[in-house]
């Protein structure tokens, strides 16, 4: 999971929004603090962008670049040093910037923020090396004493809050060496490099460092391990709280886990800091010593102004590694067998995370973060282990929860035990079917799961009903049921702990005989629902979740239309159709193909939906003047927005946008369909097809050379990125179709090359499917796994013949028949897999109109009502998402696909006919 996502929840309860947007009237959460409120002084401009509020004097001028002051702050103490950096830098004409808020100070710095960007509040802009020697020893005296938190990236002044970094004053953008676009400095020849701005100190290779960082960087230098006991092997995760790190005991040769705690940094939702939750965790494991489902504290230290705690290393797998190993629904077709042994197995491993629960809550402990990733399943797999109790609380306290995974937060109302009890509920779900974090946008959906559950395992009913109701409990939208009775539990509770068998690993999926280990039953008050002696109503959702299945064609068409458009919000400059957090990122996120308004007016119009006035005209004004640092490729930037609005009939804007396109300079520009030259090229070469413009044509030519040239230097090197977004892909899409516009053979051929590039990155399973090889995980995605490059090889075998590729064709087509996908996006989900099956020219298993139906229907297991509309979440699921990429516009035009009776098709993808001309187009 990407933990960024989690901040961009909170401005908005469908939809993920920028943090900065989050009221900012009355006293909300966002309110600002009161130098934030103030209008710019006499002489000086005042201006906002994002989590920045700039004051800066109309007169004097700063240097493009150099050595800039960051000051950090807790959120206590954050408004006083904020007056007292006001007070010194206006009257003497020091421009400076900071964060408006607590709210957004407090995003900064949580636990899983941008750790390059955490623990900056304010930054001061200096004119020179002089003067910002002179400012950092007046604000080092000026804030003595006050607390903050260590900022990463920059050199520390001294003991406080004091902070130094070398980097760009003013905005000015260069590509790196994958050809992403990045924040720019000059290097010594006058050549914008990127401004690297990563979770260490960095001084560029061109710049001395000042004698007055001297002391500073050697009091750095001088912190280090060598004091400690313990040799630290690897890493096994970093957040802005500090790392969690893998070592051994030097005295006894002891593997242990060792936690960091920094101070100040980290925050949880209650302001808890790093440190405060690492001493939570070991008082609570202090509390819990003896217990075989925990791991035992074995030191404590500091080191420097850092904490660390010293854990017990337990042997064993994560639970939700188990997904990719055992979850049967990742085949085509698993059996029932299969399906009863995964069942059998689910349900004894919860029952062992149940009573591991219960012998926590006994000792007076809540967990507070029970989650898959917390249970550490031992290699046996006969018991569990619960692991990280930064979260966790007396039980008597009735705390809220804090810290949690997005699939397992539970409601506000729930207080103490009960956020363990709702963790157990959503775990009986998600050890079937993964996706409780649909339950951040509609807790109802818990009901329609649980019947998806039913339907694909052999599941008593009433497990699943238990976890609905808990999970449900309080929801608006829940209608009366009747919970079964006591004797319809998993487990029969009693008045006490009461031993029973349960089979070992070993004899699963066999009943258990005599052989079984005895185990004990928690309580009655510790299961997820407390059973009484005859059915109880409660609430749970109707039967009826979804305003029609996505297969309901074109009705389910007609409702995802009417979801979009009841999403618009016009009046707003950086996007006007909700869709992910890209949107943000750079100045046309809100308007571009991936996910903006460019692909969602593109997949309403090929998919028969009419015209939509009001978001062609956004679009237009968006892109009238496009900002320094907009994105030029196809999927992320001018050159897709230029090509949809020639799409939709306006092909004097589109024209205006390509002439800022071909201004620029693309020698540092990357090969790929997303953001490089393959997605420009392509769009030159339809728009020169379009209009008769010969010189786009030549220009689209002249991507396809320079993407050659691109590849041959990169002959040799360790393999990049594969798929058709990001691969080589993209780059034999763009030779191919100018093949078909030229009939140059020398393109096929280059096309040939690159296909060849991207099934080197490829691997078999097991099962014979062929998937993109990322070095720990496979992907058969559309848009960075094996199904794009399936897409592409389909479109080179109508010209050629390659045996190769013709294998590879067939062994892509079985990547596609899993019944179960994370996700439902386009590029990154299930909708994909309908539009490369809905497309393929394969033939054979798994390309039947039954096989197509089936991945049609696996839809409906991520789809969420909207407005009484049927829409679907983005990336992560925590929230709806409307664009192209990720969300509802992207499984429209999949949708469409497969059901319409229109050739609907993605951009420069249309739908094979084995019977196509191998000759050039006409």
């Amino acid at each position: 999971m990407n933990e960024g996502y989690a901040v961009f929840c909170d401005a908005d309860r469908k939809f993920y929004d920028a943090p900065h947007r989050l009221a900012e009237d009355g006293d909300g959460p966002g309110r600002p603090y009161e130098a934030g409120r103030r209008e710019a002084p006499a002489g000086w401009q005042r201006n906002r962008k994002g989590d920045w509020l700039a004051y800066r004097p109309l007169e004097g001028r700063l240097p493009a670049q150099g050595w800039k002051i960051h000051i950090s702050a807790c959120l206590d103490n954050a408004e006083k040093v904020l007056d007292q950096v006001w007070d010194y830098c206006v009257p003497r004409g020091i421009a400076f910037k900071f964060v408006p808020s607590r709210y957004l100070l407090h995003t900064r710095n949580a636990k899983y923020a941008d750790r390059a960007g955490s623990g900056k509040f304010i930054t001061v802009y200096p004119a020179d090396d002089a003067q910002c020697k002179a400012i950092a020893e007046d604000l080092d005296m000026l804030l003595a004493g006050e607390p903050g938190p260590y900022i990463l990236s920059d050199l520390r002044w001294g003991a406080g809050p004091v902070h130094v970094r070398y980097g760009s004053f003013t905005e000015r953008h260069c590509r790196d060496e994958q050809g992403e676009l990045r924040p720019a400095v000059e290097d010594a020849s006058g050549r914008l490099v990127p401004d690297v701005r990563g979770p260490a100190f960095h001084v560029p290779s061109w710049v001395t460092l000042p004698d007055f960082l001297r002391p500073h960087a050697e009091a750095r230098a001088a912190t280090t391990t060598d004091g400690i006991p313990y040799t630290i092997e690897r890493a096994l995760h970093f957040s802005n709280g500090g790392g969690v790190y893998v070592g051994r005991d030097d005295r006894t040769g002891r593997r242990v886990v060792l936690k960091e705690g920094r101070p100040h940094a980290g925050l949880a939702a209650d302001g808890a800091d790093a440190v405060t939750r690492l001493e939570r965790e070991r008082d609570a494991l202090e509390q819990l010593a003896g217990l075989s489902c925990t791991p035992e504290v074995l030191d404590w230290f500091a080191l420097g102004d850092h904490r660390f705690l010293v854990l017990e290393y337990v042997e064993g797998r994560p639970l939700n590694s188990f997904f990719a190993r055992r979850h049967p629904l990742i085949e085509e077709d698993p059996g029932d067998q299969a399906l009863a042994a995964y069942t059998q197995w689910a349900l004894r491993i919860h029952r062992l995370v149940e009573d591991a629960v219960a012998q926590v809550h006994a000792r007076r402990v809540v967990f507070n973060d029970l989650h898959l990733f917390n249970i550490m399943v031992t290699d046996d797999e006969s018991s569990v282990v619960l692991l990280d109790f930064e979260a966790a609380a007396p039980i008597e306290e009735g705390r809220r929860q804090v810290i949690a995974n997005p699939g397992f937060v539970a409601p506000a109302d729930r207080r103490g035990a009960d956020i363990d009890r709702y963790a157990l509920a959503c775990l009986r779900l998600a050890l079937f079917l993964p996706l409780t974090n649909l339950f951040a946008v509609d807790r109802a959906k818990a009901a329609h799961l649980a019947d998806i559950v039913a339907e694909n395992f052999p599941v008593d009913r009433a497990f699943l009903d238990e976890a609905v109701a808990e999970i449900t409990r309080g929801h608006p939208s829940a209608e009366p049921a009747r919970v079964p009775r006591a004797d319809h539990l998993p487990l029969e509770p009693g008045p006490s702990a009461e031993p029973v068998r349960v089979p070992r690993a070993d004899h699963l999926p066999l009943e258990p005989g005599p052989s079984a280990e005895p185990v004990r039953v928690p309580r009655a008050d510790y299961l997820p629902l407390e059973p009484g002696p005859s059915a109880e109503p409660v609430r749970v959702p109707r039967a009826d979740y979804l305003p029609l299945e996505p297969g309901d064609w074109p009705h389910s068409r007609d409702s995802m239309a009417d979801a979009i458009r009841a999403s618009a919000r016009f009046g707003r400059d950086d996007r006007c159709l909700p869709g992910d957090i890209a949107q943000f990122a750079t100045p046309v996120g809100g308007a571009c193909f991936a996910h903006g308004a460019a692909g969602v007016l593109y997949a309403l119009a090929e998919t028969g939906c009419g015209s939509w006035p009001e978001a062609e005209e956004w679009l237009l004004r968006s892109v009238r003047r496009p900002a320094s640092g907009s994105p030029l490729g196809f999927y992320d930037g001018l050159a897709g927005i230029a090509w949809t609005l020639d799409h939709l009939g306006h092909r004097a804007a589109a024209m205006d946008l390509l002439e800022v396109v071909l201004a620029e300079d693309w020698t540092d520009m990357g090969p790929d369909l997303h953001s490089g030259l393959a997605g420009i090229g392509l769009a030159l070469d339809a728009l020169a097809e379009s209009t008769g413009e010969s010189s786009l044509r030549e220009a689209a030519l002249d991507c396809s050379r320079l993407v050659a040239r691109a590849a041959a230097a990169d002959r040799g090197r360790p393999a990049g990125r594969a798929g058709l977004l990001h691969g080589a892909s993209g780059a034999a899409l763009l030779h191919l179709r100018l093949f078909e516009r030229t009939g140059d053979p020398a393109l096929l051929g280059l096309a040939a090359d690159a296909l060849h590039r991207d099934l080197d990155r490829c691997v078999r399973s097991a099962g014979g499917a062929l998937q993109v090889d990322e070095g720990w995980r496979t992907m058969p995605y559309l848009g960075a796994g094996s199904a794009g490059i399936g897409m592409v090889l389909d479109d080179w075998l109508v010209h050629g013949d390659d045996e190769r590729f013709t294998r590879a064709r067939q062994e892509i087509v079985r990547a596609a028949q899993a019944k179960f996908y994370a996700q439902p996006g386009l590029f990154r989900g299930a909708a994909g897999m309908v539009l490369y099956l809905s497309r393929t020219a394969a033939t054979g298993p798994g390309t039947s109109p039954a096989d197509l139906a089936r991945q049609i229907g696996v839809l409906s297991w991520h789809a969420l009502p909207y407005e009484g509309h049927l829409a679907f979440p983005g990336e992560q699921m925590m929230r709806l998402s409307m664009d192209l990429a990720t969300g509802t516009a992207g499984c429209l035009l999949a949708l469409g696909a497969a059901l319409d009776d229109a050739p609907v098709q993605l951009p420069f993808l249309p739908r094979v006919s084995p019977g196509r001309s191998r000759g050039p187009q006409s």
